[in-house]
């Protein structure tokens, strides 16, 4: 029967495994800026590396220190992260700028404790942030670990729950090193990222399968444990687009909930509708985590209906909502969501 690694001996084939394999030339990575290594893990989290590299850099172009992020407009911030999805964590980001740039003058915080104070940043961002900005020896567990340490050490049931999420992070502080953890750390998320994957691992070139027990009973797709499943909920939404003299009338979220802090288009529900005097464009459902959004979009035609949007720039089922009248030329400057500005600029290229 195969014995599980030790603390020690894991360890060190990850630290191994770093030097010979690990990803090391990454925008965020040479640097000891606490500020830089932040952002990354803010923007890795639920989201690839492919797709972070090019947000990364623009923010960082944009605002090259806390204290630039800190001053910077809601709108500017959001501006830059259209597109990335999960936008609590750029409102997150900007509220633990300010308090960065107001508590402590600039100067990001070392200890991992006082780092998760900070909006946004939970326990295993503290820990990364605090042991490749600092050298600090604090253990991670993000989605590429957990799966790396479930099935090595076939911790049954899923992540989320809290039984397993706390042997899960037992094990995780067992096995970081106290020398040499930043390496261990960005090797472990590196395993989890390109070796020890979701669906077809390669086990063969994992240095860590020889006392994987998951590999050692054939039971890889058994860990991590799956979310149980829920009827996966919809929602439908009307939205009005009204052009005049090419400028278009949006409406700005409140800063909480769906797209918080971004410019969209107004809703109504259907029995506010006009009939006969809004031109129905083609449906299309985007897709949530956590639901789908069904969305029918409807073209302003009437001096009627173009009322009733102007009534619902203050009262819509958004509410509280801030409405302004936008140049076509101003929509690459301000937050959108996706599915708004691939509509607009849809309707601009046929019009």
């Amino acid at each position: 029967m195969t014995k599980p690694w030790s603390p020690t001996d894991f360890a060190a084939k990850v630290i191994e495994y770093y030097h010979a394999h690990g990803r090391k030339h990454l925008p965020w990575q040479n640097t000891k800026d606490p500020y830089k290594i932040w952002l990354s893990e803010i923007m890795l989290q639920q989201t690839q590396v492919t797709t972070v590299i090019p947000y990364f850099e623009r923010f960082i172009q944009s605002f090259p220190t806390v204290t630039d992020l800190a001053q910077a407009t809601d709108d500017q911030v959001m501006q830059h992260w259209s597109g990335l999805g999960y936008y609590s964590r750029a409102r997150n980001l900007h509220k633990a700028a300010q308090i960065v740039e107001s508590e402590y003058s600039g100067v990001f915080p070392q200890d991992p404790e006082t780092i998760e104070t900070l909006p946004g940043i939970g326990r295993s961002t503290a820990g990364a942030i605090a042991s490749f900005a600092f050298g600090l020896p604090t253990a991670i567990l993000d989605g590429n670990v957990k799966r790396v340490l479930a099935r090595c050490y076939a911790i049954e049931g899923w992540p989320g729950n809290g039984k397993v999420l706390k042997a899960l992070w037992k094990r995780a502080e067992a096995n970081t090193p106290q020398q040499e953890t930043a390496a261990y750390n960005q090797a472990m998320m590196d395993l989890g990222a390109v070796v020890c994957t979701r669906t077809k691992p390669d086990c063969t070139i994992c240095p860590l399968s020889k006392h994987c027990l998951a590999y050692s009973n054939d039971s890889i797709e058994q860990y991590p444990g799956k979310k149980p499943k829920k009827a996966r909920p919809s929602k439908s939404v009307y939205w009005l687009i009204s052009i005049h003299q090419d400028k278009v009338l949006l409406h700005k979220r409140p800063p909480s909930g769906i797209w918080g802090g971004l410019w969209t288009l107004p809703e109504v529900v259907q029995s506010e509708t006009t009939s006969g005097d809004l031109q129905t464009l083609e449906p299309f459902v985007h897709k949530f985590s956590h639901y789908d959004l069904q969305v029918q979009p409807l073209l302003v035609t009437s001096k009627a209906d173009k009322a009733l949007v102007e009534k619902n720039s203050h009262t819509s089922i958004m509410e509280p909502a801030q409405a302004d009248w936008f140049s076509l030329n101003q929509l690459s400057e301000i937050g959108l969501p996706t599915p708004v500005s691939k509509l607009l600029m849809k309707l601009l290229e046929h019009s």
